[in-house]
């Protein structure tokens, strides 16, 4: 049974009917999961079904990858069941008058992946009793190796005046071997929650800790309207952000880079950097941490 998901006992497979009963609506916070054994990005699932007008909550986890994506079309692909792929379809910008939610600001939505990222971190501090931290904006580490992406996207609404929705993404190596891991441009090495002698690699209690963590930051940040200071976002992000405090280089997207001191993030989730001429924000950027 070579194409068996049982073949590799370490890598047993995910079972939706477990992950709908513990994560979807009435008993969980999300309002549909669609689990899928492969599929190109799940990040491309949800944003197509963003534009065809699912409504928030929609949860897309994928066995495996055959083109995923991480920042700036980056590749980010895993053997089968040797990881977490998923995807979360989120619609800020829309009222929720049954949780008394207004519609959150768009200048706030740059801390959307900063709060996957925190998610992560609590996932897996509490289940793989690893020290990880977040180098901004989107990669968890454990020691100087990166172990997980997270990449958000937005979908424009169907009109001009429309706020968009934002998908938001999140691959996790979990039982990478040394040979499976992917290399990565920037040169930071890669490594799996096993490689890093994690306490646990079981991906089902890993993933429902992530989106139960992600739902509730979330629910969190919208009470707030979308106040990352007043939900306790901004402190729980810099608890565990590893490049504030640290002297950096910072690739910028118009091909430029500086060089200066990571000094914090400001309320709109930007990194704030010291440099010989002065404190830039960054809202987009590739980090390396310089030693």
């Amino acid at each position: 049974m070579p194409d068996s998901p049982y073949t590799d006992l370490d890598r047993p497979p995910l079972s939706a009917a477990r992950l709908r009963r513990a994560l979807v609506a009435p008993y969980g916070p999300w309002t549909r999961l669609e689990l899928k054994v492969e599929t190109g990005s799940t990040n491309a699932d949800v944003a197509e079904a963003a534009r065809t007008g699912e409504p928030e909550g929609l949860v897309v986890v994928a066995e495996r990858q055959s083109a995923g994506r991480g920042r700036r079309g980056r590749a980010w692909q895993s053997p089968p069941r040797a990881g977490i792929a998923t995807s979360v379809l989120l619609r800020p910008g829309q009222a929720v008058p049954d949780r008394a939610w207004s519609p959150a600001p768009p200048a706030g939505y740059g801390w959307l992946p900063l709060l996957a990222g925190v998610a992560l971190v609590e996932a897996v501090t509490l289940l793989a009793e690893l020290d990880a931290t977040l180098k901004w904006p989107n990669d968890l580490l454990l020691g100087d190796a990166k172990c997980a992406g997270i990449l958000a996207e937005a979908v424009p609404g169907p009109g001009l005046d429309d706020p968009p929705a934002i998908v938001l993404g999140v691959g996790l190596n979990v039982t990478l071997r040394a040979d499976e891991l992917p290399e990565h441009p920037t040169g930071l090495p890669a490594t799996s929650l096993q490689l890093a002698g994690a306490a646990a690699t079981d991906r089902d209690p890993l993933l429902r800790a992530l989106l139960r963590s992600v739902a509730d930051w979330y629910a969190r940040w919208r009470a707030a309207d979308g106040d990352a200071v007043a939900c306790g976002l901004q402190d729980a992000y810099l608890a565990v952000c590893g490049t504030v405090g640290r002297e950096v280089r910072a690739f910028l997207p118009d091909g430029t880079e500086l060089t200066g001191t990571a000094t914090g993030v400001d309320l709109d989730g930007r990194l704030l950097v010291t440099t010989a001429t002065g404190e830039r924000a960054l809202a987009a950027a590739d980090v390396l941490h310089l030693r």
